[in-house]
């Protein structure tokens, strides 16, 4: 009888434990990835200067096209051209040897980029840009 309380009592220090090696382990792996930080775009649209020349992460309405590919906040403003609510974006050469940017315009998408505040894009329309995409996901949803 008395072996059962002190084999609850090791089974759940090596639960405790085998958590803190689990969260650790998944901590180094997320450094090791360089995942920048995820910033909402409206937080470019208001402060762009805290975010000029760092590396981000965005979700937004991706539209491309001939002078004019851009990440926007919503579909919406992309359809009513408000373009100082989109970014100019372009794509790093070694993310385009990967996939094709093309395949996801007009949807929602995920990008880690550089963020460049000064740079507006193709006739200044734009709210800032993106230089050098690494990485270019499908999002399912828009963001908030």
């Amino acid at each position: 009888m008395k072996r059962i309380p002190v084999l609850l009592l090791f089974i759940s220090l090596n639960a405790v434990a085998f958590g803190q090696t689990v969260d650790a382990t998944e901590k180094k792996l997320h450094q090791r990835q360089d995942i920048p930080p995820n910033v909402a775009l409206a937080e470019l649209i208001t402060n762009p200067g805290k975010y000029d020349g760092k590396k981000i992460q965005v979700s937004g309405y991706l539209h491309l096209e001939f002078e004019g590919d851009a990440i926007y906040l919503h579909k919406e403003d992309y359809n009513k051209h408000i373009d100082k609510n989109g970014f100019w974006v372009s794509f790093a050469p070694r993310l385009t040897r990967k996939i094709k940017p093309a395949h996801y315009s007009d949807n929602y998408v995920t990008i880690i980029g550089t963020f460049n505040a000064s740079d507006k894009g193709h006739m200044s329309s734009f709210g800032g840009s993106f230089d050098k995409i690494v990485k270019l996901d499908m999002r399912s949803v828009a963001p908030l």
